[in-house]
């Protein structure tokens, strides 16, 4: 309402909010990659130049080793990438922060202990939530573990968060966002469900909502979930789009009040939700999962109203989509890409890449799409109604952190190194 109420008083101030509300919610202005699938919250970016071939002698500016393990994808602003790591077994959770430039470390600091970690996958890490970065600050979350606020200047914590329980039973994967001044968290484990939203300058919790999902089931193993939210605008009502297991949730981002909900029946779901203006798509998680193209006006149970279609068929458990000129481009967790029409949910094409395995999402830049895989590949491809690959770029290991973008180069991660990868050609 307050929203309705500018725009119709002061055209220009409203078009100031509804740019910093609208689908994209940019926080940071590009060539800056500042959350999890960057400044427009869907893999996207606007940057030209980038390079399509390289491998471990071929335009590589920097290549920087990262202690621990941790899947969580880079960060950048401005000269600082920034990765969150862990130690193997979860009892040291840090930050290194690399120069941009030169690839040498800044930052290198323990930000929590923890005396008793709990039970993650074997595919999972103890820091794989992506940090959110901003003028001065980043925002580093490790679910029921912790969540600190850092100068990023000093790497100083100015505040910190250790009080929200949740046993996430196979590790914690949902990465914070940004909206105006909260700090939004997602904890779905075996125990709770919930979301909180912090004051992002103090860390004091401005609201807290318990899920309220019908999940079928005592069983918490079917009440986890990985996801991270986002926030859209659809006919002047700001909503946070927030998928969990067995339902996915629209909130008001600034009190949590809940405007409607719809149901499906897969848990753990990972993917981030992506918005056309007219319809959100989700992707449901484990169990066989399914994609569903929802309008986003109702209130309420919206299962029987709202859902414009569903596919079944190629969808990925952890890889995030890409929507592009109302095409829905996929890689499953096999390794399988599908192109589906996004009006209508129809296969246009269907290829697999090599048998292999895929957890990192992929990115759309430059007018390409950039899929690295756990086995070391990257395939770039030309998005279209036929599949046409340009390059596959092996590196020494696998990628299971999401690519980040920033000028013309792109950050990559493997499961010891970061990289600075940019076409030398032309130096």
């Amino acid at each position: 309402m307050a929203l309705l109420h500018l725009r119709s008083l002061f055209p220009t101030v409203c078009l100031l909010a509804v740019m910093m509300t609208s689908a994209s919610l940019v926080t940071a202005e590009e060539p800056h990659w500042n959350q999890f699938r960057g400044p427009h919250a869907d893999g996207t970016s606007q940057a030209t130049g980038l390079p399509t071939t390289w491998s471990e002698k071929e335009n590589i500016v920097w290549k920087t080793p990262v202690h621990g393990r941790s899947w969580s994808s880079p960060v950048v602003w401005k000269d600082q990438v920034w990765v969150t790591t862990s130690t193997k077994d979860g009892k040291e959770l840090g930050v290194v922060c690399v120069d941009f430039k030169t690839g040498k470390i800044l930052h290198d600091k323990k930000i929590f202990d923890v005396e008793k970690p709990q039970y993650i996958d074997p595919s999972n890490s103890h820091a794989s939530s992506t940090p959110i970065i901003e003028d001065g600050r980043i925002y580093v979350h490790y679910g029921a573990y912790g969540t600190a606020c850092l100068d990023t200047k000093t790497a100083k914590v100015l505040w910190e968060r250790r009080d929200y329980p949740c046993n996430h039973w196979r590790g914690a994967g949902s990465s914070p966002i940004i909206y105006q001044n909260l700090l939004i968290l997602q904890y779905d484990g075996y125990d709770y469900q919930y979301i909180v939203a912090l004051n992002k300058e103090t860390g004091k919790e401005v609201w807290k909502k318990d899920r309220d999902i019908e999940y079928g089931t005592k069983n918490g193993d079917s009440k986890k979930a990985f996801a991270t939210p986002r926030v859209i605008e659809y006919e002047g009502r700001v909503q946070l789009i927030s998928p969990a297991a067995k339902a996915t949730i629209s909130y008001n981002p600034l009190t949590g009040d809940e405007y409607w909900k719809f149901y499906y029946p897969q848990h753990s779901a990972a993917n981030r939700p992506l918005f056309d203006g007219e319809k959100i798509y989700v992707g449901t998680g484990f169990g066989k999962a399914h994609l569903y193209a929802v309008n986003p006006g109702g209130n309420g149970n919206v299962t029987d109203s709202h859902v414009k279609w569903i596919e079944q068929k190629g969808i990925p458990s952890k890889p995030s989509q890409l929507l592009i000129d109302g095409l829905l481009f996929m890689i499953d967790d096999k390794g399988i890409a599908t192109c589906l029409d996004a009006e209508t949910g129809d296969e246009v094409w269907k290829e697999r890449m090599d048998r292999s395995s895929f957890s990192a999402s992929p990115i759309y830049a430059d007018g390409k799409i950039y899929a690295p895989d756990r086995e070391g590949v990257t395939r770039v491809f030309i998005p279209g109604k036929e599949y046409k690959e340009l390059a596959a770029n092996k590196l020494d290991e696998g990628c299971v952190a999401s690519l980040a973008v920033a000028g013309k180069s792109l950050i990559l991660r493997t499961e010891h190194f970061l990289y600075r990868i940019e076409d030398q050609s032309a130096q």
